[in-house]
């Protein structure tokens, strides 16, 4: 098992305390905290596609800046120390991809990762195409720091966009000897396909998961319950081997 390639997903943060956007009954909504506080749900169609952004700008943005806000509140936990430590100590080719937009894998000072979704703390010119690091309130109309156009927007892959690094996602599958999907619900695509096409490879496979996901018919093995303790108890034993 020399070469690892990782898959994160909302589940290894939900422990952290960052909202997951899949109810349980399977329909996707994204929540948000009004300044009262009062829970406020929104469709993905609202504010996660291109047409949400250009039909409402502000409420796309404002949405982003709580989520970007809320990161203050949170705290990797033992999932995503466990994989830093990983990633630290494994000898071998290692790629943790999340599709989280959160930063909790590099707080816990994870070096190996791609995040396929892009980062809330990242803006993206819709003009030039320049990412920037980007810590505070994103509002509609910001002017790009590299060629001046007002289109600086959150970077986030939205739904309808194809997702970050692709081609090294792919390429890392190819020589993968072990695939792991951890937290992931098996229903966003293309991710839910990563494990199909490890084992087209020849990598052996295995889900850690609270609970089945849509693609666990598809893992070799499937471990059940919470990250924060399938997930060092795992690497304990790839470390130890």
């Amino acid at each position: 098992m020399h070469n690892i390639v990782i898959l994160t997903g909302a589940g290894i943060s939900a422990e952290s305390g960052v909202p997951t956007f899949r109810t349980k009954s399977g329909t996707t909504y994204w929540e948000t905290y009004e300044d009262d506080l009062v829970p406020k749900y929104h469709r993905v169609e609202d504010v996660c596609t291109p047409e949400a952004l250009a039909a409402d700008p502000e409420l796309v943005h404002r949405f982003y800046d709580l989520r970007r806000a809320g990161l203050a509140s949170v705290e990797p936990n033992a999932a995503h120390a466990a994989l830093a430590r990983l990633d630290r100590e494994w000898s071998g080719a290692l790629l943790i991809v999340t599709q989280n937009v959160d930063d909790l894998h590099e707080r816990a000072g994870a070096k190996r990762m791609l995040h396929m979704h892009g980062a809330l703390k990242q803006s993206l010119c819709a003009a030039c195409g320049v990412r920037f690091d980007w810590a505070d309130d994103l509002p509609p109309c910001t002017s790009c720091p590299a060629c001046a156009a007002p289109r600086l927007r959150p970077d986030i892959v939205f739904f309808g966009e194809i997702p970050y690094h692709m081609d090294r996602i792919e390429a890392a599958l190819a020589q993968a000897d072990l695939f792991v999907s951890i937290g992931t619900s098996g229903a966003v695509y293309p991710a839910a396909g990563f494990v199909r096409l490890a084992s087209a490879y020849g990598a052996a496979t295995l889900e850690l998961n609270l609970e089945r996901s849509e693609g666990s018919g598809w893992f070799e093995e499937s471990r059940l319950g919470p990250a924060s303790q399938l997930v060092p108890e795992w690497v304990e034993q790839m470390l130890s081997r």
